[in-house]
């Protein structure tokens, strides 16, 4: 069974419906010059297309927006813009489009001149940031599968110091740019996504002050709270993170929805595949036990631990139903805020309407 086919599954059996999807979700754009990778990127990190499979996409010739409402913390946007368009064309209303704007992607391609990309990158920045001086700048250096090791490193730094030179030149040092090594042919293309929505994320920090609580009282080494279908990381503890680590929780993941989608359902097909109940251990072959715990039904915790500290097993469930119930706390804010914030909606809309629904002329 495909990827693809298991997160169909999946899919079917969670309610995305919950209050959380009518807030105004925060947008991100994804930009760059032509045939740099833009869609293709949309499509593995969201879609679960094959890498192999996007080599047959056409090129983008319109804006393409797309809800991405995997969980309650991963819920936003995504605009896909053609590399040719002129989006800062008179009739176009890019101020508009910058000022919802949470996050800009910019994707170069790390195989092709990127001189060009470079203008355009300098340009785009500095015209949405005098719309929206809160936008978080991206740079995604694509295809860097075909690189050295070397040579990824050298083009990083060389793209960094002409972007950040081309800033200071224009008198713009304040903008911080950050800038990501990626390919969809490995994981690092989910981990750079990962990054950028922890930043769109206002309860990132009290999800990883948790996490650091939860390692520290149970003796483990590492602990991911993963959104279970984009398999975006949204929390980790303060730990530094390993590629290889990461991966190793991808995979545990799509094991987990592997197994349940064949035997977490009834012989009349009633159930659901990924409920409370699901949990899963896989041991290592180097004394490390990877740990896999339900949070909701969007989120799973995945945890190193080492084989010593997991003879406690009862100690790191006892101190796992904490965490648990703080993150379902962490939601249960949210949710007041938003309900609280749809009421001030409706009476700001009331206020400045007559009795018969006509809005007032404000003077």
């Amino acid at each position: 069974m495909t990827w693809f086919r298991r997160v169909l599954n999946l899919w079917k059996f969670l309610d995305f419906s919950g209050p959380f999807n009518t807030e105004v979700k925060p947008r991100i754009l994804l930009m760059g010059l032509r045939r740099s990778g833009k869609s293709s990127i949309q499509k593995v990190v969201f879609h679960k297309m094959s890498p192999n499979e996007t080599l047959f996409l056409e090129s983008t010739n319109k804006i393409c927006r797309e809800d991405v409402s995997n969980s309650s913390f991963v819920n936003f946007q995504i605009w896909d813009f053609p590399g040719q368009i002129d989006f800062f064309d008179p009739t176009f209303d890019y101020e508009m489009i910058f000022r919802g704007t949470g996050a800009l992607i910019f994707v170069i391609d790390s195989q092709d001149d990127y001189m060009e990309a470079l203008a355009r990158l300098h340009l785009t920045v500095t015209r949405a940031y005098k719309v929206n001086t809160d936008i978080n700048f991206e740079v995604f250096i694509h295809k860097v599968d075909g690189l050295s090791d070397d040579h990824k490193i050298e083009t990083q730094r060389d793209i960094h110091q002409r972007a950040n030179d081309d800033l200071a030149d224009a008198g713009l040092e304040k903008i911080h740019l950050s800038f990501y090594l990626t390919s969809i042919y490995d994981h690092s293309i989910f981990e750079a996504f990962s990054k950028v929505v922890q930043k769109l994320i206002p309860q990132l920090p009290t999800l990883e002050n948790l996490l650091n609580i939860f390692i520290s009282n149970s003796g483990i080494e590492k602990a991911f709270l993963f959104d279970v279908v984009s398999k975006i990381y949204i929390a980790t503890d303060s730990t530094p993170v390993d590629m290889q680590t990461y991966e190793l929780c991808c995979d545990m993941i799509d094991v987990v929805i592997d197994i349940s989608c064949i035997y977490g359902l009834k012989e009349d097909g009633a159930g659901t595949p990924y409920d409370k109940e699901s949990t899963a251990i896989i041991k290592l072959n180097n004394t490390t036990v990877l740990y896999l715990k339900e949070v909701t039904k969007f989120l799973a915790l995945v945890c190193f631990v080492r084989e010593e500290s997991f003879e406690r097993k009862g100690l790191i469930d006892y101190n796992f139903h904490c965490f648990r119930k703080a993150i379902h706390e962490v939601f249960e804010v949210r949710m007041k805020m938003v309900k609280s914030r749809k009421i001030q909606n409706q009476l700001q809309k009331k206020k400045g309407a007559t009795p018969n629904g006509t809005p007032r002329v404000l003077l």
